[in-house]
Parts: C-alpha cells; sequence; structure tokens
C-alpha cells in the first residue's frame, strides 16, 4: 500500500510562487510516476504535471507549460510541484498521486493511490 501526503498549499496573490510537496511512503514499484491534480470548485479533476520516478521525465498539461514545474528527491522520496506567476484561475484543491507504469499519465483512472490534497487559492 502506497500512501501519499501533500503540503505547501496556501493562500496567495496573483503574480506570487508556491511549491507543493508530496511525501511518498510504503511498498512501491521500481519505475513509479507522481502524478498532479487539481479540482476547482464545480470543475472536475484535471492532470496538472507528472514525474517518472528513475528518469526525472516530467510531462505537462498544455494550461501549465512554462509555468509548473514538476521535480523529485529520489532520496527522500518526496515529489515537488513548484508553481509561479499564479493566477487566479490557479486555485482549486491540488492532489498528488501514485502511478504504477501507466503511460496515459493525464487520466485519472490510472492512478492507484490519492492524497488528501491541499487547498492553493490565488487572490488577484
Amino acid at each position: 500500500q502506497v500512501q501519499l501526503e501533500e503540503s505547501g498549499g496556501g493562500s496567495v496573490h496573483a503574480g506570487d510562487s508556491l511549491r507543493l510537496s508530496c511525501a511518498t511512503s510504503g511498498r512501491t514499484v521500481n519505475d513509479y510516476i507522481i502524478g498532479w491534480f487539481r479540482q476547482a470548485p464545480g470543475k472536475e479533476r484535471e492532470f496538472v504535471a507528472s514525474i517518472s520516478w528513475s528518469w526525472a521525465v516530467p510531462s505537462y498539461a498544455d494550461s501549465v507549460e512554462g509555468q509548473f514545474t514538476a521535480t523529485r528527491d529520489a532520496a527522500g522520496n518526496t515529489a515537488y510541484l513548484q508553481m509561479s506567476s499564479l493566477k487566479p484561475e490557479d486555485t482549486a484543491v491540488y492532489y498528488c498521486a501514485y502511478n504504477r507504469g501507466h503511460t496515459r499519465v493525464s487520466d485519472p483512472a490510472n492512478y492507484d493511490a490519492w492524497g488528501q490534497g491541499t487547498q492553493v487559492t490565488v487572490s488577484s
């Protein structure tokens, strides 16, 4: 069983930056993927970014390309999502999730475990 715990959310102003963390514990496969998703009120959960654990290969949604950066610290079993130039439309609950290696990283159905979520609120 894999457990994930997000941290780092908060309330910021437009243009500010935040870094989210996702601490992973439990029994993982060798080359898993950590995905980041977000869900705004009244909207479906959407893919934001992902990072492969062995090779640290990131993938991004078009909406955040160049604005968000996904990284990981393998030794610390922690993934990060650096968010820059935040906009009010980035306001959402952000989740990290564990994927055992399914290549369609943008599909929430391919993730086997989820964190509890962390709120990010961006005011104008």
